[in-house]
């Protein structure tokens, strides 16, 4: 009796540091997120405000949404890194899903269309060696004037010079425009 009860024990103190590093793995990648998420949004929304028809934070997502990714990745320690991902991506060189991301996404989608969606689920997936943490990015009204179904001739122009193979378009409001990814290696 005291074996299994030592056992016991043993499996529910372990069971509980397991979910104390997950959680505290999660508020890290939640960190990241935020931190590549404000730069991104704050930025943007400067552009949306100072041009409303959109051309200025189509150029500023052109020239700076990667290096600003970038940045934030410099300032991260060597075992995380934080990105941006979607379904349908602009940029297939920079943003591409894997199939992980794209389940995590479908999983997004589903809830959306079902009515079962929380703007704030964060979705944690543990990978052998490696945690991700997933944010959605939902379409706002200030996203639809490049990523909408009626975009302006001038911003369709810039789509077609800067993203040849753009698949990011003919999105509504509050559908699930893509995700932020962070990825932390157990460390």
């Amino acid at each position: 009796m005291k074996i299994s009860n030592l056992l016991l024990a043993s499996f529910l103190l372990t069971a509980t540091t397991f979910a104390e590093e997950m959680n505290t793995t999660k508020q890290e990648g939640v960190k990241y997120i935020k931190m590549l998420g404000g730069a991104l949004k704050t930025e943007l929304q400067a552009h949306i405000k100072n041009d409303p028809t959109g051309l200025e934070a189509l150029a500023f997502c052109t020239g700076s949404a990667d290096r600003i990714t970038q940045e934030v990745n410099a300032k991260l320690p060597a075992y995380a890194k934080v990105r941006r991902t979607a379904l349908q991506v602009r940029n297939d060189k920079v943003n591409a899903p894997d199939a992980i991301d794209t389940k995590i996404m479908n999983e997004y989608k589903t809830a959306i269309d079902t009515k079962t969606f929380k703007p704030t689920e964060i979705k944690v997936v543990e990978e052998g060696n490696l945690t991700r943490i997933y944010k959605p990015i939902i379409t706002e009204a200030a996203c639809l004037k490049c990523h909408g179904e009626h975009i302006s001739k001038a911003i369709q122009d810039g789509l077609k010079s800067s993203y040849p193979q753009d698949k990011a378009t003919h999105f509504k409001e509050g559908s699930l425009r893509g995700v932020i990814v962070a990825e932390i290696q157990k460390h």
